[in-house]
């Protein structure tokens, strides 16, 4: 399938997305919240951590901290002890009292609702700017995290390892209105069968659509 035309691949996306967007109509993250504040602060937490750890981190860190003026405040040591088992946690307990003390100084408390705004927040890059803003917003993204990486480089509807140009890739064979839901269901996808170390093909349903496949 490698001299697949645009075309080509638009269909073959698209014929993947009708087997599998019936297995996994959830088309929202796996982080627990209740504001847009707090899913902003979940996904930064969420680099190189899974979501399912962040949740019991974030129990804690949000009914101390609910709020951007809350964990503008936050002593850092606290929050360090806190984001521990999340990893980077210096770094992370950094950034998420800083983008706080940023939204209270620059945004009025608010969460910016545009990809630029998001991006220019201490530690949160384009994935975390998409989750914010197809969740919180409804604003169509492509939300490229390792998983939606894995999965269409595997299916062949990208060949590069950069989140920006698969971002491009995925954009230009998948229909705005669609952003969401092929984000979140090959994210799905890769969690459940594409895995990463040894991706279950014998019970795969797209295996006949995949070129990695001898099927």
């Amino acid at each position: 399938m490698s001299t697949e035309t645009l075309p080509d691949k638009k269909a073959r996306l698209q014929m993947v997305m009708k087997t599998l967007g019936p297995l996994y109509p959830d088309h929202r993250p796996l982080l627990d919240f209740e504001t847009p504040f707090q899913l902003l602060v979940s996904t930064v937490l969420a680099a190189q951590c899974t979501d399912a750890a962040v949740n019991i981190v974030t129990r804690e860190l949000f009914s101390r901290f609910p709020d951007p003026a809350a964990l503008a405040e936050a002593p850092l040591p606290e929050l360090e002890k806190i984001v521990h088992s999340t990893g980077f946690f210096r770094a992370k307990a950094h950034n998420i009292k800083a983008l706080s003390r940023q939204l209270l100084e620059k945004h009025s408390g608010e969460v910016p609702d545009t990809m630029e705004g998001l991006t220019a927040l201490p530690g949160a890059g384009r994935k975390t700017a998409s989750v914010v803003l197809s969740t919180c917003f409804g604003i169509p993204a492509i939300i490229v995290d390792t998983h939606f990486s894995r999965v269409t480089k595997r299916l062949g509807f990208t060949h590069s390892d950069r989140p920006e140009e698969i971002e491009k890739h995925l954009a230009a064979i998948t229909p705005r209105d669609e952003w969401i839901a092929v984000s979140h269901v090959l994210n799905r996808f890769g969690r459940n069968t594409c895995y990463a170390r040894k991706p279950d093909c014998e019970n795969c349903p797209v295996k006949r659509l995949c070129p990695e496949s001898a099927v």
